[in-house]
């Protein structure tokens, strides 16, 4: 096995040499090269960090970029236990013993975890790496109940009120459209055309036409009127008429709310949304959920199922007792 620039290649030793491409990855090559000379492959030579350092390079990068983040604090976690541990040696009891440790502190992100190193291991068995089975299959993840805050009106006018003015236009776009923050933020002027905002959620691709009516277009007039800058400008902006990042976002939002006292978060405007509309297929075609059951697990648990109270008036036992006849032998013949 030779490397020629940057890819390991099998060469023959005798006359005419034939030269095959093996891999650019030491370990698969190594794999291959011992296929073809039909010799034992050395076990567990492949490391988790090998595996991820590729994972990291062609996978991560095709995901949305909030994922790409959250990927990345997930396999930080995950290499500093299963960094130099050869892939083939993880087994599911290992898995259960992460889930167990890394579950005393953050039940969800242990599972979120366990969902990466899975799929990781996925993409090791397609590149050829092992063939071992999926050693998380079969490993329950922790009991997850759900986010289930609702905010107030109240809840959210106070917030509102001190909110600047970049604040308050991301929080009635959210609010009024059902996004997501990132989508919030991506919103452009270019997108306001034929009387509607058109809009490509980041998480699921799903494309939506939100009418400009009522209480958006009184919104998205308010914007306008304040900003004078290219028609391709975001808009949500700062006060130097730059698109607002997501982590300056997430800077003002807690820092107002900490001002107020408040408990929710940016992303339960979204679920308020949905709760506050009376009619549930509105709430799943502004959501952008293909599943009408998806909704109602968002939207239908933040306040609870309104349910009519028990009518009926109490009336004297024994009164009720003559009319059904259930007296029977205790009462006294005329």
């Amino acid at each position: 096995m030779t490397l020629k620039g940057s890819t390991f290649w099998h060469v023959t030793s005798g006359a005419p040499r034939k030269w095959t491409k093996l891999s650019r990855e030491y370990p698969l090559a190594l794999r291959l090269y011992a296929d073809i000379e039909g010799t034992q492959y050395p076990e567990n030579d492949v490391t988790f960090r090998a595996i991820a350092a590729r994972y990291r390079r062609e996978v991560m990068p095709r995901k949305a970029y909030a994922t790409q983040r959250m990927n990345e604090g997930e396999l930080e976690n995950l290499l500093k236990v299963f960094g130099d541990v050869p892939l083939d040696s993880i087994k599911p009891h290992h898995v259960r013993q992460y889930l167990d440790k890394r579950g005393l502190k953050a039940r969800v992100r242990a599972n979120r975890e366990k969902a990466l190193l899975s799929h990781l291991f996925n993409c090791a068995r397609e590149w050829g790496y092992t063939d071992k089975a999926n050693p998380c299959q079969g490993v329950k993840g922790h009991r997850e109940t759900g986010r289930d805050r609702y905010v107030t009106d109240d809840e959210y006018l106070a917030l509102w009120e001190k909110a600047d003015d970049a604040l308050r236009d991301a929080m009635d776009l959210a609010y009024y459209t059902a996004q997501r923050p990132g989508d919030v933020l991506r919103m452009k002027r270019s997108d306001i055309r034929d009387g509607a905002l058109w809009i490509t959620q980041g998480k699921t691709g799903q494309k939506l036409r939100v009418r400009i009516k009522g209480k958006l277009a009184e919104v998205i007039e308010r914007i306008l009127a304040r900003s004078t800058r290219s028609a391709h400008a975001a808009l949500i902006q700062n006060e130097g008429g730059q698109p607002l990042t997501y982590f300056a976002l997430r800077s003002r939002f807690d820092t107002v709310r900490e001002k107020v006292r408040a408990s929710f978060q940016f992303r339960d405007l979204r679920a308020k949304a949905a709760t506050d509309l009376p009619d549930l297929t509105h709430a799943q075609r502004l959501l952008g959920h293909k599943r009408r059951a998806m909704t109602e697990h968002y939207a239908g648990r933040r306040r609870g199922e309104l349910v009519e109270p028990v009518e009926r008036e109490f009336v004297e036992e024994e009164a009720d007792l003559v009319e059904s006849g259930e007296r029977g032998l205790t009462e006294k013949p005329a």
